[in-house]
């Protein structure tokens, strides 16, 4: 089966407009900034917030991607085949956002280090005589900082080339040749251990939660990564139905978008289980040290992000994807995906921005349009992987499986 996919004019002029888009606001910011006579640190602040909650955004939701392989591949899962290229081009490209967070995390840190502005941000990093923060300053340092980022950055960056690499090589391989399927499946153990110890526990607390040093979770972790999860699945739903309206993927069908819709509907309820016992827990301790996170976010100027946040997040994916014909339904699922994108790059927003922005909060020009922009290189960089491969990994041990594949 000769499944080949070739991008689409309209789809090539719309990434490079987005990142057109991108480039002019990001330019325009810095203009804005430089030249501007009633420019403040709050506005400063907001100029690498606004990047670093996107960068964070795109990197996490990106590496589910990786995820999804390496738990389908542990589990010796079929389901996931027919679509395989999928996640492993999104995958693939994690370094692109993982470089790009490199660098304005490090701008952040080190390069305006005599900046208020900047050090607003991560007010860790001139700690001054804050007893609190000098207390953490034995895992809240730059070295540290630096270390942990690189590390976990360069290994998602590269199981998401090495687990594509893999799968392409398989194509070459004699057939049902079992070596490099039981080589990925022992490297998808290796990674879910890395990701245990960095999306699930440590990298959410260096890039998020220390921008409220003083405020801490035990939950964050598990509650951002059920929020990039969501996302994560929601993006591979777009670009399945994608290819499938360009006349790809014939193995796809109701079933595995079913498959899918039902994961976009789960782990929403995972995501508001792990909201609500955040939330419970602080508001029943009621200790003035962690009920400050949400008194800024739940009364503050942040209301109306923090209750459209449950709405878009909980209510519109349980009433709209519960049924089981809507989760069959394309435009339906289609739909929901992109809500619930949307929905938690607010969330992500509303974690970020109260930080460095305190009560002066803005959604405008200038975070639509770096929303944008990264959008625009998302959406080229994985069209471009997925144009030099096969769609369907035709030597793939599993296919079988795949193809006779009727969800229960």
């Amino acid at each position: 089966m000769n499944d080949r996919f070739e991008i689409p004019g309209r789809l090539k002029n719309t990434s490079m407009a987005l990142i057109a888009v991108g480039v002019l606001t990001l330019v325009a910011g810095v203009v804005s900034l430089l030249m501007g006579q009633h420019s403040n640190d709050a506005d400063k602040a907001r100029f690498w917030a606004v990047l670093l909650h996107d960068a964070v955004f795109f990197t996490l939701i990106t590496t589910v991607s990786i995820f999804l392989q390496a738990a389908v591949s542990l589990a010796q899962g079929s389901w996931l085949i027919a679509y395989k290229r999928v996640p492993e081009a999104i995958g693939a490209n994690v370094w692109i956002f993982a470089t790009i967070l490199a660098v304005i995390l490090f701008c952040i840190v080190f390069g305006f280090r005599n900046s208020h502005h900047l050090n607003s941000i991560f007010p860790w990093v001139t700690p001054g005589d804050d007893k609190v923060l000098l207390g953490k300053k034995p895992f809240l340092n730059p070295a540290m900082f630096v270390g942990f980022t690189v590390v976990f950055l360069g290994l998602w960056s590269y199981f998401g080339r090495y687990f594509r690499a893999q799968s392409i090589a398989q194509e070459s391989a004699p057939k049902n040749d079992t070596k490099i399927y039981w080589k990925i499946f022992r490297m998808s153990g290796v990674f879910l251990f890395v990701y245990a110890l960095s999306q699930m526990s440590t990298a959410p607390w260096y890039w998020i939660m220390s921008i409220q040093a003083h405020w801490y979770s035990t939950l964050f972790s598990w509650y951002t990564f059920a929020s990039a999860l969501v996302s994560g699945f929601s993006l591979i739903m777009l670009w399945v139905i994608y290819l499938k309206n360009q006349g790809n993927l014939e193995l796809v069908n109701k079933e595995h978008i079913h498959d899918l819709g039902k994961f976009m509907f789960a782990i929403s309820v995972f995501w508001t289980y792990l909201w609500f016992s955040q939330y419970m827990l602080i508001w029943y301790s009621n200790q003035p040290d962690e009920t400050v996170y949400f008194k800024l976010r739940q009364q503050g100027p942040y209301s109306v992000i923090f209750y459209a946040n449950f709405i878009i997040n909980f209510c519109m994916p349980i009433l709209i994807l519960m049924s089981r014909p809507a989760k069959r339904n394309y435009f339906t699922v289609t739909f929901m995906a992109m809500i619930i994108i949307f929905g938690h790059w607010l969330d992500y927003f509303q974690m970020i921005m109260p930080g460095p922005l305190g009560e002066n909060w803005h959604i405008n020009w200038y975070e639509i349009g770096i929303f944008m922009g990264f959008a625009g290189i998302l959406i080229m960089s994985v069209s471009r992987t997925l144009t030099k491969s096969n769609l369907v990994p035709t030597n793939n041990i599993m296919l079988k499986e795949a193809v006779i594949h009727v969800s229960p």
